[in-house]
């Protein structure tokens, strides 16, 4: 029985690929040899700049050229290796499990099985903020998280994959990092370098505000010591808690960073920021403070509890991130919105090495428990393939500005080209 809604999503189509795959991201089979296609005659009117941007083939392609030759035949689609490093850890596709929030959504089936499924695909995984304030105590937070890593490491393969563990000012309270770095059952994600920490600066969804969650009524004083609580819904068994965003500058980020990287040696250290107007300064702080990858949500991702304003009108969208960002040197992993191929090749040509699936992956678990999420993927990385060969090159990483259209300017308004 479904569970979940995303509205605004193309839910539907992310559906789809959860029940049947790769067939997917084609027409139906059933209109073989009767019905005639082609693009929309009319592109439909957005104000996401990703969604306004085409990808776009070149006629000449040395580098396929140069394919050709190393393989001794035409390359084809199936030749583009698609895997990639991502903050530290190595993954069979540009595409890690984003942090699903602090709703229940974090922490209820439908988060233990995604983290099954991107086990066995040796994706890297990021467990959510707030695990131990919105769970209580310590040992139930534990108990989330087991259940969380317990499944990914069940599933996963040797050489690939990694979790980060985010978290947020009321976490660092909790001493989070603390617990899961002494605990013995981490070891051995210590031991074969699969285990990272996630500062968590601010988020998509709700940039400068902090999380938010509907708790009972009943549960509501145990929660008053770290959390405000109110009473806005008229009812008598739901309030709202809200979390504090915390408070950054330039120099607080930079300690943090170092501080991580003195007091967990052994894990990889990873910084998540809001769609902010200074997203460019921030993440070169972060990465100049010895990040190993900075995560962007667009203003478009999220999977948790907002206030309607701000998922429409407060944060940049993530293809404004992208421009800000663009000439980074740091690895740059964004997410919002990605469920299908376009999106993330667009996204990796502007500069990210990798992208993150939330809503897509909790809404295929949902269609599909056991295999939902796995069959998502696996349309997407056929898609990334068949987008990335055809402009002629071979990996991810050869992705460059000048395969998109219109083209990307440089601060002086000249366009961007590669070498």
């Amino acid at each position: 029985m479904r569970q979940l809604h995303a509205a605004g999503f193309p839910e539907a189509e992310v559906r789809e690929r959860a029940r049947t795959g790769p067939a997917a991201i084609f027409p139906p089979l059933e209109g073989y040899g009767h019905d005639v296609y082609g693009q929309s005659a009319v592109a439909e009117l957005t104000g996401d700049p990703l969604a306004l941007l085409r990808i776009v083939p070149p006629a000449f392609m040395p580098d396929r050229l140069a394919k050709m030759v190393e393989l001794g035949r035409e390359p084809a689609f199936h030749d583009v290796d698609l895997s990639t490093g991502i903050g530290g850890f190595r993954s069979p596709l540009p595409v890690y499990l984003s942090a699903f929030g602090s709703t229940q959504l974090g922490s209820a089936s439908h988060a233990v099985e995604a983290s099954r499924q991107a086990g066995s695909l040796g994706l890297p995984m990021v467990v959510g903020e707030n695990v131990v304030p919105i769970h209580g105590s310590r040992s139930a937070a534990r108990s989330v998280l087991a259940d969380r890593v317990d499944a990914y490491l069940d599933a996963l393969p040797d050489g690939a994959g990694g979790v980060v563990v985010q978290q947020s000012t009321e976490d660092a309270d909790a001493e989070v990092w603390n617990d899961i770095y002494s605990d013995l059952a981490t070891e051995p994600l210590l031991r074969s370098e699969r285990l990272g920490f996630e500062l968590k600066v601010g988020q998509g969804a709700k940039p400068g505000l902090g999380g938010m969650t509907v708790v009972d009524v009943r549960n509501a004083a145990s929660l008053t010591s770290q959390y405000a609580t109110h009473s806005l819904f008229g009812s008598a068994t739901a309030c709202l808690r809200t979390s504090i965003p915390g408070t950054f500058t330039e120099e607080i980020l930079v300690n943090q960073v170092r501080m991580m990287r003195n007091n967990f040696p052994r894990a990889r250290v990873w910084v998540k920021l809001p769609p902010a107007s200074d997203i460019a300064h921030a993440a070169t702080v972060a990465w100049e403070a010895g990040a190993d990858a900075v995560t962007v949500d667009g203003a478009e991702a999220g999977t948790g509890w907002a206030p309607k304003a701000f998922l429409t009108s407060v944060g940049l969208p993530l293809g404004v991130c992208l421009d800000l960002l663009r000439g980074s040197s740091g690895c740059l992993l964004s997410s919002g919105r990605i469920w299908e191929g376009t999106r993330a090749v667009k996204c990796l040509a502007l500069g990210a090495r990798s992208v993150g699936l939330g809503r897509a992956a909790l809404i295929a678990v949902d269609e599909n428990p056991r295999h939902g999420l796995v069959q998502l993927v696996e349309a997407l990385a056929l898609e990334l393939r068949m987008l990335i060969s055809s402009l002629g090159v071979y990996t991810p990483s050869a992705l460059a500005p000048n395969h998109l259209w219109p083209p990307v300017t440089d601060r002086s308004g000249s366009p961007t080209r590669t070498s």
